[in-house]
């Protein structure tokens, strides 16, 4: 008996899967549907009352999550890193951006998965590095300014984590304010721009573009990039 109790722990540990990481991604899914509305968020509701908030930022600290278990690796740290964009800018608030603060993605700190690190760190590191052929990040991943695509109101799971990124990829790629088609020309999100290897590995932008797409951006159009929207994703 005493063998198979510690085998179902060994198997818990090396899958990432247990009680508090169940816990965490329902309390953080509870925290989305409360505070985020048509892709922006309440910060000024969370400053009022952070326990939740910093309740998850403690639970998320103490999880730790082989990336060997790849939907849960990542859907922990895509809903981490939401959390922490959040967390950034009430301990802030009020402000405009999140660019009001010096080393608001490169500097200020979170224990994550056991690990202190910076926004850009998460986002680098943690989640493209170890993945480097998962482009779809970058429409789940959400920095706080309205030219991100927007953040939804639910937690990422890792057995609805495939769909997520697939519907936010779409979402984002069919919006004619993300990307800006007139003619022959199409002015696309500086994200294209600053993380171009991201979308260019198997094919130019468009052809990644395209693959998302409804209707299909000509081949040879020209490419602009239009400037980044830092003002902050909060409610109206």
């Amino acid at each position: 008996m005493k063998k198979i109790i510690t085998l179902v722990f060994v198997f818990m540990v090396y899958s990432g899967f247990s009680q508090k990481t169940n816990d965490f991604f329902a309390k953080a899914d509870n925290f989305f549907k409360t505070y985020v509305t048509n892709g922006r968020v309440n910060y000024s509701a969370i400053k009022k009352d952070t326990a939740s908030l910093n309740h998850l930022i403690d639970m998320a600290a103490t999880i730790s999550i082989s990336k060997n278990n790849a939907t849960a690796y990542q859907a922990f740290y895509i809903n981490a890193y939401n959390l922490a964009v959040i967390k950034g800018i009430v301990d802030l608030y009020p402000i405009q951006s999140p660019l009001d603060s010096n080393g608001f993605f490169d500097k200020t700190t979170y224990t994550l998965g056991r690990k202190s690190t910076t926004l850009s760190d998460l986002e680098n590191k943690i989640l493209r590095k170890n993945f480097p052929n998962e482009p779809r990040f970058h429409f789940v991943l959400v920095c706080g300014g309205l030219g991100c695509p927007p953040i939804i109101s639910k937690a990422y799971r890792p057995e609805t984590l495939e769909k997520q990124l697939q519907e936010q990829t779409v979402k984002a790629l069919n919006d004619p304010n993300f990307i800006k088609v007139k003619r022959k020309k199409v002015a696309l999100s500086q994200i294209f721009e600053w993380y171009k290897e991201d979308f260019t590995r198997n094919g130019a932008e468009i052809d990644f573009i395209n693959a998302f797409r409804k209707e299909k951006i000509p081949e040879g159009t020209k490419i602009s990039y239009y400037p980044y929207d830092w003002s902050l994703n909060q409610t109206k």
